[in-house]
């Protein structure tokens, strides 16, 4: 279980849908208030961010680095798109106003020293940063909880942050992740919840999802996971590098109505008989009946007995060889249940 602010997540509570502003406000305060009005009107509770400061950051060689979706190298992409510590101030106010939780991913220290100024409830780790152990442990020192993305890495790294972050007593959610924006199916691998759910029992098991549609979150769900995160967008005409691979207002709306209904359906399971589904079971089931005028004396065989609809009889249909050779001690009309009275 984590806790961020009044919000429990934990294996018993509704899934977490976290929409990603990320850079899509192109470095625009004004675009970034609409994309939380967008976020607000489509029923989130949350908003998630980048805090970017870029000379702590990322060195010279970053200029060199061109990432899959884009045309320009990381660093201009990053400071084209970021905003300034008064910036995200007036963003971190505003999504708080709405009575939303603030929530970012820091890459340096001075973003987390940032953040922690603003009073943030909880950090989000990004997947390059899940093996960054410097940066992890001066995260952990603040004693937030974290969510923490695994794209980008394998099993045994994963099982490595994890040891190091219980090391800190730090308390995280960890969420299955890929790094291709978007995301194809056949990259997306989304057994690795099941698996990352079995493996770590105790912690909670999301998904960031990179697609650009509700499909793998609404599977993600029903493999229980408690988290979903996904870049979100007002409208999807917006330029930026990760609009792709994001959603709008009305699918935002859609992926928290899900996230409320599927796990109310997946609970349960074969052992019980539902009392709802008597009604059903009444008419559906059979019983036993006669399918010809039976006289007194006259054993029940397959000649004159059968298994018909309503399953109202004494003797379900289940029940019908068992009544082979009885013999009847009265007249029994055609098509009428056979009773207990009826034979000896």
């Amino acid at each position: 279980m984590i806790k961020i602010k009044n919000r429990i997540i934990s294996n018993n509570s509704k899934p977490l849908i976290i929409p990603e502003i990320g850079i899509n406000h192109g470095g625009k305060i004004e675009t970034a208030f609409k994309i939380v009005d967008a976020a607000k009107n489509s029923g989130a509770e949350i908003i998630k961010h980048q805090t970017h400061t870029i000379d702590d950051e990322m060195s010279e060689e970053a200029k060199k680095i061109r990432p899959g979706n884009s045309k320009n190298d990381i660093f201009s992409i990053i400071k084209k798109n970021s905003l300034n510590e008064e910036e995200e101030f007036k963003l971190f106010r505003y999504v708080e106003k709405k009575g939303m939780i603030f929530l970012s991913t820091p890459f340096s220290r001075n973003a987390v020293d940032r953040l922690i100024k603003f009073g943030v409830s909880a950090f989000k780790i990004g997947s390059g940063e899940m093996s960054n152990y410097p940066l992890l442990d001066y995260v952990s020192k603040f004693k937030k909880p974290l969510i923490v993305s695994t794209g980008l890495h394998n099993l045994r790294q994963v099982k490595k942050t994890f040891l190091f972050l219980k090391k800190r007593k730090t308390k995280f959610a960890l969420l299955h992740t890929t790094n291709i924006y978007p995301t194809s199916d056949k990259h997306l691998r989304l057994n690795s919840i099941s698996q990352l759910k079995k493996i770590f029992p105790k912690t909670i098991i999301g998904l960031s999802d990179h697609t650009g549609d509700l499909l793998s979150s609404t599977i993600a769900l029903s493999f229980g996971a408690k988290i979903i995160e996904k870049h979100f967008v007002s409208k999807m005409n917006l330029k930026g590098p990760d609009i792709s691979s994001s959603i709008d207002q009305n699918q935002l709306k859609e992926l928290i109505s899900l996230s409320n209904r599927i796990p109310i359906q997946i609970k349960g399971n074969k052992n019980k008989l539902l009392k709802e589904e008597e009604v059903t079971r009444r008419f559906a089931f059979a019983s036993v009946v006669s399918t010809r005028k039976i006289l007194k004396g006259e054993r029940f065989s397959k000649k004159n007995i059968w298994v018909m609809r309503p399953g109202t009889g004494h003797f379900t249909s289940d029940k019908l060889k068992n009544l082979y050779g009885k013999k009847a001690v009265k007249i029994i009309k055609k098509n009428i249940q056979i009773k207990k009275n009826d034979f000896k």
